[in-house]
């Protein structure tokens, strides 16, 4: 029987599998390579490829290495970026369900607080979902978390099963009122590391009352400065921030502006779609005008491809463009799409202790590892 012929519009083996082979890949993180394809355009093994990080072991020679249940819990089993997708979920849920830290997995505190500002005018590709689970990965890894949702919806707030109905001391006050950041921050039940300050719908009507008000811009900058607990480690000491993430709304108004006012670093989560690159061009020239006249220490240092579809070739195009404009500021983990992601919120959780072992889960994970190891721009 002659062999098949090639797919049309393209060379044999270009087109993505969606075999089994496939489907087990995406189950795993969504790290480069994006597309794990041999020269044959075969879907090489995700278990293969976990062992073999050199990418020239075989699957048959690699090394099996058998970690029981109380070696991960205790931490006395090593994990590594050679470790198969089943370790790692196994890993993450034992650290899920035990309310925080494995031994001995925590990542390196920074030297002072980092402040990312989580924005991106185009809504819908995954700022609140990124902001939260990346800071409740953080938190899990050892780190001391302080979430401020800037967006009036208050969907980071509801994800942290934080209260945020009208009352609750808010970024409103904080803003608008002058109150300190220690006086409307609370500590998330569900996560000991991570604090909240909640966004109530008062925040709707803050755009309108900070036009008059003296210095508007930064009074999100003033708020955090003036707190003892952010700075470097000779000044706030063992009891700082290890890192500070503002979720922005997704416009360009006075809230996002005091965010950008405020931060070091830009944290730009992009769907892995056309209609995102336009927004981040659009992005970008604002941040170039934040950086001109307000805040000339802003940096552009992580950049988070969500809802990452490996079976479509638009994924895969916008991945490429991204990364070849940017570099080294996209992380090399991609968030895949995830039901899990999506049904955590409606429980009052982030998809880190909803469904700790889901590939969205581990994703966000291996993301936030990654912040974390790459540390502050310079």
């Amino acid at each position: 029987m002659p062999p098949p012929a090639d797919p049309p519009g393209g060379d044999a083996g270009t087109e993505f599998s969606t075999d089994r082979g496939a489907l087990a890949e995406r189950g795993s993180p969504q790290v480069d390579p994006f597309h794990p394809q041999d020269g044959d355009g075969r879907v090489v093994s995700a278990v293969s490829r976990e062992t073999s990080p050199a990418g020239d072991v075989s699957r048959e020679t690699a090394p099996f290495q058998v970690r029981t249940a109380a070696q991960i819990a205790d931490g006395s089993a090593e994990f590594d970026d050679a470790s198969t997708p089943l370790a790692r979920a196994a890993q993450h849920s034992v650290l899920a369900r035990t309310g925080g830290l494995v031994k001995g997995r925590e990542v390196p505190r920074p030297a002072a607080t980092r402040v990312l500002v989580v924005a991106n005018q185009k809504g819908g590709v995954g700022k609140t979902t990124s902001t939260v689970n990346v800071a409740a990965a953080l938190a899990q890894l050892g780190q001391r978390v302080l979430v401020i949702d800037l967006d009036p919806q208050g969907n980071a707030s509801t994800a942290l099963s934080v209260d945020h109905h009208r009352g609750v001391p808010s970024t409103y006050d904080m803003l608008v009122e002058g109150d300190a950041l220690a006086d409307v921050m609370t500590e998330c039940e569900e996560l000991p590391g991570l604090w909240v300050v909640p966004a109530t719908i008062d925040l709707a009507g803050a755009e309108i009352e900070l036009v008059s008000l003296v210095a508007r811009e930064s009074r999100l900058q003033r708020a955090l400065v003036a707190d003892p607990r952010i700075g470097s480690a000779a000044d706030a000491g063992e009891d700082r921030f290890d890192y500070v993430f503002i979720d922005c709304p997704p416009s360009l108004g006075l809230l996002t502006l005091n965010a950008l006012v405020a931060g070091r670093e830009m944290f730009i989560p992009i769907q892995a779609e056309y209609y995102a690159l336009e927004g981040l061009g659009q992005l970008l020239e604002t941040v170039e005008m934040v950086r001109k006249h307000l805040n000339q220490s802003l940096v552009v240092s992580t950049i988070l491809l969500t809802m990452y579809d490996a079976r479509t070739r638009l994924a895969a195009n916008v991945a490429s463009e991204v990364r070849t404009h940017f570099g080294d500021e996209v992380l090399k983990t991609a968030v895949p799409r995830s039901v899990r992601v999506s049904e955590a919120p409606s429980y009052g959780q982030t998809v880190m202790t909803y469904d700790p072992a889901s590939a969205g889960a581990l994703s966000y994970l291996e993301a936030a590892r990654e912040i974390a190891l790459k540390g502050a721009p310079r």
